[in-house]
């Protein structure tokens, strides 16, 4: 048996549900999702080990135009992702019509040779007859090297999407070890995590402004680890609003995000959250890099 190995990138307009695809890929989630678009800032590194291939997603930001140097980035950040792949999910949303941001990705897919493979997400959601003619109006756009509908929220044609992949994977070694699922630091996981957990919390009061950074991560005697993190905000009526009247806000993010910490670490946590305001850092070169968020 042929062993494969590859790297595939995930893009799309924000909000069409390529993080919930790559956690429902990797059964684990590693990726946060939300209901508010730009939600991964991140290229991301997601692994799927099989027994004849080892498959490496590349979640990345969705493109869109933007408007703030935090924007800027994560568009460098999904474009030059698609320099370093084997081959290219192009996720769209079965709900939503054929508009200017798919127009926008489809430009600049002129500019790859991989094979893109066209991704119609959340086909549950509509009539199955529909399903043909959103084929249709996107084969006339672009030659796709294939087309699979799927729901990643259900799970459903998940499986004949990776068999799909692996036709477009060259033969190779395994890059990662079998029982690792991501590539990123557990530090950043975390951050994310809790920042997942703000956006939900909060809904539209606080959109992109947030950024989380963890400042400390201990291991403790009794097999603890304690977790300081420090939630940023550009205003400051915006950290009003995630503190909450007595700290309301504060504690409900905290109880929300301990379980899923500790069900990533293994472990109990002591989780200890802090709010500081740092303004317009979504201007600021350097208050990205020191979010993690380097230009490439």
């Amino acid at each position: 048996m042929n062993y494969k190995s590859g790297f595939i990138a995930v893009i799309g307009r924000p909000n069409v549900g390529k993080s919930t695809l790559i956690n429902k890929i990797v059964g684990q989630k590693v990726v946060i999702t939300s209901n508010k678009p730009q939600t991964t800032r991140n290229r991301i590194q997601c692994i799927l080990n099989l027994d004849d291939a080892q498959i490496i997603f590349l979640d990345t930001p969705g493109i869109h135009k933007p408007k703030f140097k935090l924007g800027e980035y994560m568009l460098k950040a999904a474009e030059s992702t698609l320099k370093e792949v084997d081959a290219i999910f192009f996720v769209i949303d079965a709900t939503e019509k054929f508009g200017g941001g798919e127009k926008y990705i489809l430009e600049r897919l002129n500019s790859t040779k991989k094979p893109v493979i066209l991704v119609i997400n959340k086909v549950d959601l509509i009539e199955r007859e529909k399903i043909l003619p959103i084929i249709a109006e996107y084969a006339a756009r672009r030659n796709f090297a294939a087309v699979v509908p799927i729901s990643a929220k259900n799970g459903s044609n998940i499986d004949e999407l990776i068999t799909e992949s692996k036709k477009f994977l060259p033969e190779g070694i395994k890059y990662y070890p079998d029982d690792m699922i991501t590539d990123q630091p557990e530090r950043l996981i975390v951050a994310e995590l809790i920042r997942e957990k703000i956006l939900h919390a909060t809904q539209d009061e606080v959109p992109h402004s947030i950024a989380v950074d963890v400042d400390e991560f201990t291991e403790r005697e009794n097999g603890t680890i304690f977790i300081r993190a420090t939630i940023y905000v550009e205003r400051d009526s915006q950290k009003g609003i995630v503190i909450g009247k007595n700290g309301s806000m504060l504690k409900k993010i905290g109880a929300e995000s301990r379980p899923e910490i500790e069900m990533l670490l293994g472990t109990k946590i002591f989780l200890d959250l802090w709010v500081k305001v740092k303004r317009d850092w979504r201007n600021s070169a350097g208050a990205l890099q020191n979010f993690g968020l380097k230009d490439f």
